[in-house]
């Protein structure tokens, strides 16, 4: 908002605005069309800046406005009339109490900002010019579109390979009429990332990825990549990968391959995943024991996967075992071994238990608040001296494993409970990694959807589905008790069981479409509600709307707006 205040500089009386926000600019030649498209994003105040970010002057928007009106000559003379702003720190009344920035055009002050607005919007001109110089000298073609696939953004490397066309030419246009066979406004409907996609351009077959922006919970619009110059050079950067694969050394290979495949399988770019992933990487370091939380179907049997694989003990073995899927005597029998005629049944030469069949690796325990008490002490003794006591034999057996438990469990609760030892907790619990459920990391649905519609297809021999917007904003309002787990159970059966190529609320798994009803009811049930008591605060209000805005407790432009949205549903 521009508000007109009058204030006393040196004993006499300088009129002048109070300018949120202000927005910077490059001082340069623009065509009516740049300036038209800076207009778009301008602040209440235009400052012009040399390449070096030094303030040269400033225009305000409405002067912009007037000269485009007049051609071209009227502002290139609008540039020419803006003189070296002087910027001033004062005690100047400002509408937060803060010191300000005055700026000067000759001997008018024609602005004045509060420093905070001042530095927040030179570090957004800042970021915004290093993403343009990112944008401009990458090597790939990006293209950048909105909500309704008009393109906001066309680097040179894409402009190029489509003709040389300049930015006037492409920003703004719907994406399929300047780019052929591209899917970017498909991917804003259905918010489904499409990676590494054959896409015919130019008459050449290209790969690339299609992918969407999200933004509180909504697809506001889409990037496209071109990765390669086409599937030629990928198949020589194919050929280049197998010569450098086959003079890697055997012991290493396998390693680094798995490491990446399981990284993979932990889909998604939600920072909570992120993070999980950076903490995974660090205590990979060391030896240390760490106990992953979580509810079930989170993946902490991938996490602990993935700490083995990018640890020093990668090339030895990763052993796993569930303790919640046997009975006490069976699981210690499993975990120590026993030897020949140890119990009826026990098998001819003994066996070699997990503690040791993990020696030299990494041992992961799910579901570990499910032992006993006595089991708890025997891993406990287990872990402090390194030795194993196999049933039924009295010779220790040393051992040098790294453990990994998991629990689904509140193990503080099972403390307090006297279900689990407390000596054993503390030394599980040092390190600890609670993996998020899939309902706090909704943003990451999307890519599981693509990624288990890629596994799915290879196994069962199909073609890829396509989303529907209706599709995905069931999935993204479900809160997924089974987590990833209960998910890909869902992509499952969309792909085996839909015979459509399209996938539509109606073409969901029967727990999706009964929960999407439910919710569409209450959503129904709502918004008669809401229509009621607009309709009633209207008539106690005389057909006065700004008087039921008032009733109601909201702003008239709120009122308007849901009464057109009334008017259109």
């Amino acid at each position: 908002m521009v508000q007109q205040m009058t204030i006393n500089q040196s004993g006499f009386h300088v009129s002048h605005y109070w300018i949120e926000p202000v927005s910077f600019a490059l001082y340069e030649e623009r065509t009516i069309q740049e300036w038209a498209r800076l207009l778009q994003h301008a602040g209440s105040l235009i400052v012009l800046v040399t390449e070096e970010d030094e303030p040269v002057g400033a225009l305000l928007p409405e002067t912009i406005v007037t000269a485009i009106s007049h051609g071209e000559t009227a502002i290139e003379k609008a540039l020419e009339s803006v003189e070296v702003i002087e910027i001033e720190d004062r005690r100047t009344p400002s509408p937060d109490g803060s010191k300000v920035v005055l700026i000067k055009e000759g001997n008018e002050y024609i602005g004045a900002v509060t420093r905070e607005n001042w530095r927040r919007a030179r570090e957004e001109y800042e970021q915004k010019a290093i993403l343009e110089a990112i944008l401009e000298n990458a090597y790939e073609g990006i293209v950048i579109v909105d909500k309704q696939g008009k393109i906001v953004k066309m680097n040179n490397a894409y402009r190029s390979f489509i003709g040389g066309k300049d930015e006037a030419e492409v920003e703004g246009k719907f994406v399929a009429d300047v780019i052929e066979n591209t899917r970017l406004h498909e991917v804003v409907k259905s918010g489904i990332p499409e990676r590494g996609e054959i896409q015919r351009i130019e008459g050449q077959n290209m790969v690339v990825h299609r992918i969407p922006i999200w933004q509180n919970h909504r697809v506001v619009g889409a990037v496209g990549m071109l990765i390669f110059e086409g599937v030629s050079e990928l198949y020589e950067i194919l050929q280049r990968a197998r010569v450098f694969l086959s003079e890697e050394s055997p012991s290493t290979e396998p390693t680094k391959k798995n490491a990446t495949s399981v990284e993979r399988r932990l889909i998604g770019r939600s920072e909570a995943l992120q993070s999980c992933k950076c903490f995974a990487r660090k205590v990979a370091r060391t030896k240390a024991t760490v106990l992953l939380t979580g509810e079930t179907g989170t993946g902490k049997e991938l996490f602990a996967r993935l700490i083995h694989q990018m640890s020093n003990q990668a090339n030895g073995p990763f052993v796993a075992i569930n303790c919640a899927a046997m009975p006490e005597t069976l699981l210690e029998a499993e975990l120590f071994g026993y030897e020949e005629g140890a119990f009826t049944g026990a098998r001819r030469g003994g066996a070699v238990g997990k503690f040791e069949q993990a020696s030299g690796g990494t041992l992961f325990l799910d579901e570990a608040g499910e032992m006993s008490n006595a089991l708890q002490a025997k891993l406990l003794r287990v872990l402090e001296t390194k030795q194993v006591d196999r049933v039924g034999s009295c010779r220790p057996v040393q051992t040098d494993f790294r453990l990994i438990a998991a629990t689904n469990a509140d193990l503080n609760q099972l403390v307090a409970d006297g279900k689990f030892r407390k000596d054993l907790y503390y030394r599980l619990v040092a390190i600890t990694l609670n993996i998020p459920p899939l309902r706090e990391r909704k943003e990451d649905i999307p890519y599981l959807i693509s990624a288990f519609m890629d596994r799915f297809a290879q196994e069962y021999g199909l073609r890829h589905k396509r989303f529907c917007e209706d599709a995905l904003h069931a999935f993204l309002e479900y809160d997924w008790p089974g987590n990833v787990r209960e998910l890909a159970n869902a992509i499952d059966y969309i792909m085996a069981i839909g015979e459509e190529e399209k996938v539509t609320s109606d073409t969901l798994p029967p727990f999706l479409r009964n929960h999407a009803a439910k919710k569409e009811s209450l959503k129904a049930v709502a918004r008669r509600s809401e229509k009621e008591r607009i309709e009633q605060a209207i008539v106690l209000a005389n057909g006065n709307k700004a008087k039921a805005a008032k009733l109601l407790g909201i702003h008239r432009a709120t009122l308007y707006r849901k009464l057109k949205e009334q008017e259109s549903s």
